[in-house]
Order: C-alpha cells, then structure tokens, then sequence
C-alpha cells in the first residue's frame, strides 16, 4: 500500500458526520473562549505593570533628550538601543520621570482593558493555535500534517520578532523624534504631554503592524507550497514588491521617515527570505517526482 493510500484511509477513517463535526468545533471553540478569558484576567490584574513595561521606551527617549541637552549632542542610537533594552543604565542627567495624561474619568480603565484584551490574545495564542490545529488535523494527509506544524510554530517567532524590533528599536527612535519637535522660546513652550490612551494606542497599533508584515515569508511559502506562486514570479516582481512594502511601511507606520525605513528594510529582506523559502520547496518537490 503506497503513502498516498494510507493517508487517504486514515481521513477516511477519521470522518464524521457534519453534527459531529459541529459539536466537536463548539467543543475547542468553548476551550478557546476560556483560554482567552483566563488570560485576559492575569493581564488586567497586571495591566499597571505591563503599562509601565510599554511605557519604558518613552521613559528612556526622555531620559536621553534631556542628558542631551538643547544642542542634542550626547546620546547615540545604540544609546537608545541600550538604555532600552536594560544593557545600560539611564543617564543620571535625564529626566527620569516622563509625563502622560488622561483626560477623562474612564479613560485608564478602558485603556488597561484594551491592553488586557491585546495581551490576552498574545498569551492565549498556542492553546488558540492548538485547538485549530486538532480541529483540521483530521483533514490532512500527513506529508500536509508535517508542513502545517512548522507554520504554527514560526508564526508567533516571527510577531515576537516583529514586536521587539518596535519596542526595543523603534518605539525609543518615534519618540526621541517627537521630543525633538518640542518649542521652547521666550514665553513660549511647546511640550509634548501624549494622553496615555493614545501613547499605548500607538504602541498597540505599532506591535500589530509590524508582527503581522512579518508574516510575509508564511503566507509567500504557504502561495508557494499551494502552487498559486512561483519563485522566478516573485524574482521578476522583486521591484513592484518593494514598491508595495514602502506603500505599506507609510501607511502603517507614523508620518516620519525614520519608522518608514524601519518598517520597509526588513520586509524587503524578508521578501528576499521568502524567495528562497519558496525556491527550496520547488527544490524538494522536483527531487520528490523524480525519486516517484
């Protein structure tokens, strides 16, 4: 009996009536809901906590403007790298405390709500990859089973990958920019005084963003994997993708250049990653039908 006849024995063995099916989705589906309700509690309890973590790269962009004084000479970018990441201390110069407002009597609760839900989703995403995995198992043929376990398994890499390269390198670089447009004159003063649902909101918007562009090289292999793509189309398209990542850096990222390269240099690499992804499947599928 070849592969092919024993993975169509086992779908087969393993179908079920729709009702069955239907239960068995209600089943994870109710998992998932408790999953994500759980996780939402532990992140609420720690919303304080996980506010002053998102607020640290503010903190140290502060921190380094005012050490640097009026002529912002005295602080580098791998100052501001550093200090972020807690390989450094934060100058004893700076401004140590920075300051956010809010405005209206609910808006902290609906923002540590926010940062609960967003938090959760993150926490609670290998149960909820778990559970669709054994919900569409049963489906797959087991060469399918194989290449589906390693997407699940890179896709929250790739957004913790993308999420720390805001936090660590760009969030300190959008507000070092911000504290530098500051005006201050002979009875005048411009100050940058954020609301603190709009710094976290940035800040949310900004981790979304970039963890999800960094699932550019899943998507591309699982077009190619399908046979929708080939790697000599994404070789000859190699110049209107590119066009396309810095459309989406501009749109996605705040109006400054700065956070556009940010955004647009690593998906460009990552397109080119993606291609070779895609090349080393055509590979392996051509040493497949020739070995057949």
């Amino acid at each position: 009996m070849s592969a092919l006849d024993r993975d169509e024995d086992e779908i087969e063995a393993s179908r079920a009536p729709l009702m069955d099916h239907l239960i068995e989705l209600r089943g994870r589906l109710v998992v998932c809901v408790i999953a994500f309700v759980l996780a939402f509690l532990v992140c609420f309890y720690f919303a304080s906590q996980i506010q002053l973590f998102l607020i640290h790269p503010f903190q140290v962009a502060a921190a380094l403007h005012a050490a640097a004084g009026p002529d912002g000479h005295g602080a580098s970018p791998i100052d501001l790298i550093e200090a972020t990441a807690w390989l450094k201390p934060i100058p004893a110069g700076g401004k140590s405390t920075v300051e956010l407002i809010s405005t209206a009597p609910l808006e902290q609760l609906f923002t540590k709500m926010k940062i609960a839900g967003f938090g959760a989703v993150v926490l609670a995403f290998p149960m909820l990859a778990y559970q669709l995995y054994r919900f569409v198992a049963p489906g797959l043929y087991r060469n399918e089973k194989g290449a589906f376990l390693p997407f699940l398994l890179a896709a929250p890499l790739l957004f913790l990958l993308g999420g720390a390269l805001v936090y660590f390198v760009m969030l300190p670089f959008v507000m070092w920019f911000s504290l530098s447009q500051q005006v201050v004159g002979e009875g005048v003063s411009v100050a940058l005084l954020p609301k603190i649902s709009e710094y976290l909101n940035l800040v949310t918007a900004l981790l979304l963003a970039f963890g999800l562009c960094f699932q550019l090289p899943i998507v591309m292999t699982l077009l190619g994997l399908a046979g929708i793509i080939s790697s000599k189309v994404m070789a000859e398209g190699r110049r209107y993708a590119i066009v396309a990542v810095v459309v989406v850096a501009a749109i996605v990222t705040p109006p400054d250049p700065i956070s556009q390269l940010m955004l647009a240099v690593p998906l460009v690499l990552l397109y080119e990653i993606s291609i070779w992804c895609v090349r080393l499947i055509e590979l392996r599928r051509k040493t497949a039908d020739a070995a057949a």
